[in-house]
């Protein structure tokens, strides 16, 4: 597969190259392959929206390749195809949430965003996707000893913004414990889709696991079926994501967050 020699050296094995496959193909197919791995009846994906990655590095007339279709989703105020997610005022809005210094920070990326339809609302279906264990982080976040004063003003901004998601959460449902300095990636999965569905934005968080994914074998076990990628997020997710939240409707405010567990084997060799 010669388009994986256009992606960096460590991101060719694992979800990311899994991920722009999922995504390839023509945008009815890619369309229905969103709205069959969220499965449920009262959510769509069509044609029409936008998402990204959009598939693999395409070849050029030169012979180099065109990485723009690999470009993973920011929500925030950032540049470029990102910014068909959101309104500029919700980007702004999400940004100054997140962020105390906006210059030169970045909110996080996402393995896979679309724009949907969630009943009859304009929503939004956020993927973090993993391949093996050793994808699922349980550190905090990270902060430099020798840290610019805007990167500890952004890091302690984090910090509330988790917590108050943490806190929003707990009136929907009890057991959440979001924190900026434990499992962090989950937290701040968790927080994004809060303040989004606070916004009025309706959310669909799917933890994907690519299932079978034995190159990785020497890096972390591979998941064998979706029974064995829910257990494993399950416990990962463990006193910090209240169990029964999952494959519900959180309520927040007039809009939902859906946060499922899925899984799909998408062949590469």
């Amino acid at each position: 597969m010669k388009w994986l020699d256009a992606l960096p050296k460590n991101r060719r094995r694992g979800s990311f190259p899994r991920c722009l496959l999922f995504m390839d193909g023509d945008r009815t197919a890619v369309a229905d392959n969103l709205t069959k791995l969220v499965g449920l009846p009262d959510v769509y994906v069509e044609a029409k929206d936008f998402w990204m990655p959009q598939g693999l590095p395409k070849p050029k007339a030169n012979g180099e390749w065109d990485t723009n279709p690999i470009e993973e989703a920011k929500l925030g105020d950032s540049i470029g195809e990102s910014r068909r997610f959101l309104s500029d005022d919700q980007r702004k809005e999400v940004t100054s949430w997140w962020l105390a210094v906006s210059e030169r920070a970045n909110t996080p990326n996402w393995d896979i965003a679309s724009t949907c339809t969630v009943g009859e609302k304009a929503g939004l279906l956020l993927v973090e996707a993993k391949a093996h264990t050793a994808e699922l982080k349980k550190d905090g976040k990270p902060l430099d000893k020798d840290a610019s004063a805007g990167s500890i003003a952004n890091h302690e901004q984090i910090g509330r913004a988790i917590d108050a998601a943490s806190l929003g959460l707990k009136q929907a449902m009890e057991g959440w414990k979001l924190s900026r300095d434990s499992h962090y990636q989950l937290a701040n999965r968790f927080a994004w889709a809060w303040e989004l569905a606070s916004m009025g934005i309706p959310v669909v968080l799917v933890y994907l696991g690519f299932v079978c994914a034995k190159e990785m074998s020497y890096l972390g076990e591979p998941f064998v079926d979706c029974a064995d990628w829910s257990r494993v997020i399950l416990e990962h997710s463990r006193n910090i994501v209240p169990e029964r939240a999952w494959g519900r409707d959180v309520k927040v405010g007039s809009a939902t967050i859906k946060p499922l567990i899925r899984a799909w084997r998408q062949e590469f060799s």
